[in-house]
């Protein structure tokens, strides 16, 4: 393809979060003129946060979707090694479960920091234009045309060649296609929730061992533990809404963790507990399901937009930058040629992602949170963990290799 055809095609991402914002630094390699609409305000520059930072956990797949736009070396060096899981009893035993050789470990990041640090990064590209506080309000890609609304509260057309729908999982890219003859869709909320809450530093240092994943399994619910760069830690509590609903008061927070969580209550110090608690309700967690990921050579789904999973096999972000990885591997292979390449990423990407979807609902159905600890300790899961983790086998020949090791 010629190079002067290859400058003249313009891209529109929807959405600048992770996956729209690394899916932005791939295209501007290849000359395309990008333009990113975000929704939201620019991160680096807001003047309020949404609650405390969310740790993500980031592993092999991840890290080399980063490389491959040289972002590795400074993501890394920005997160902190956990290299084991600890777990915690509700006697405050601990007992260290390792994820495999002493070279495997995932890495604990910031989701804000990452996702500026990506911004930034694209923002390094000559052909590439950030558009924050610009919402979609239409899509339509057979007429390469969206219309989106920015700050001055006017509509305003913009045509492009390929419009690329990394809007997350409630996508108004999806919302469109969902009108076409034959694209799939399903969702599904599970009946858990998750609250973030924070460990502070304790005398300037970690009030844990910093390079572990932190673990409370308690049947029904369990809580965890990311360490970060200022020495505190941030909690998730799982737990099924009708749990939370029933803690109303200081005293139901600091009696529910007495009872379940003793040696995290002066870790977090009762006051910042019920003050955390407090301060966001527990937010839902949803999956979602659908098929085709393209939309002829007009129209591409990453990420959550395609494919939203629970959280408990940690590979959501990872997931969604292997897409990022995989769209960039299909572009070298088919020379640019979009007419090529999004109909190969959806048939390869589709088995992949739906069965790192349903290996998330396994572990959350079948496991629930104590025996899930049980299928990823050694015998037959620890292989599967490592194959989802620490390679790049896909994940649907992972789940093949599992199911054969079983039998």
């Amino acid at each position: 393809m010629d190079s002067s055809v290859i400058q003249r095609k313009k891209v529109a991402v929807i959405g600048g979060g992770l996956v729209g914002s690394l899916q932005a630094c791939f295209l501007a390699k290849r000359n395309f003129q990008i333009d990113v609409y975000e929704a939201r305000e620019d991160t680096r520059v807001a003047t309020f946060t949404r609650g405390r930072s969310i740790n993500l956990a980031l592993s092999h797949r991840g890290r080399q979707a980063l490389k491959a736009v040289g972002l590795e070396d400074q993501i890394v060096s920005q997160g902190i090694p956990m290299r084991a899981r600890m777990i915690h009893s509700l006697s405050g035993k601990k007992s260290a479960i390792p994820y495999g050789t002493k070279s495997q470990y995932i890495l604990s990041v910031s989701r804000e920091n990452l996702n500026k640090d990506l911004l930034t990064a694209a923002e390094k590209y000559p052909n590439v234009k950030m558009h924050f506080n610009h919402r979609l309000l239409k899509c339509n890609p057979e007429e390469g045309m969206i219309t989106v609304l920015g700050s001055d509260k006017v509509p305003k057309d913009v045509t492009c060649d390929l419009i690329v729908g990394c809007d997350g999982a409630y996508s108004t890219v999806r919302s469109h296609l969902m009108k076409k003859p034959r694209f799939d869709y399903s969702q599904q909320y599970i009946p858990h929730g998750y609250m973030e809450l924070t460990i502070p530093p304790k005398n300037g240092d970690y009030a844990m061992e910093p390079n572990y994943l932190h673990i409370w399994p308690r049947n029904t619910f369990m809580m965890i533990a990311l360490p970060n760069m200022n020495k505190s830690f941030t909690c998730t509590l799982f737990m099924p809404f009708e749990e939370f609903e029933k803690l109303l008061t200081s005293n139901d927070v600091v009696d529910f963790f007495q009872k379940y969580f003793p040696d995290a209550i002066p870790l977090i110090g009762e006051k910042l507990l019920v003050q955390d608690f407090f301060l966001l309700p527990a937010q839902p967690m949803i999956s979602v399901k659908c098929s085709s990921f393209h939309f002829k050579s007009h129209c591409v789904l990453l990420g959550d937009a395609a494919h939203a999973i629970v959280p408990f096999f940690g590979q959501g972000m990872n997931a969604g930058f292997e897409d990022c990885l995989v769209f960039d591997e299909l572009m070298d292979k088919f020379s640019n040629d979009l007419s090529l390449c999004l109909p190969v990423f959806s048939r390869l990407r589709i088995p992949d992602d739906h069965a790192i979807s349903d290996l998330s609902m396994y572990n959350y159905i079948e496991k629930n949170m104590e025996r899930f600890l049980h299928a990823i300790m050694p015998s037959t899961f620890i292989p599967l963990y490592t194959m989802v983790t620490f390679s790049r086998i896909r994940y649907h020949e992972a789940v093949q290799r599992w199911h054969w090791q079983k039998r």
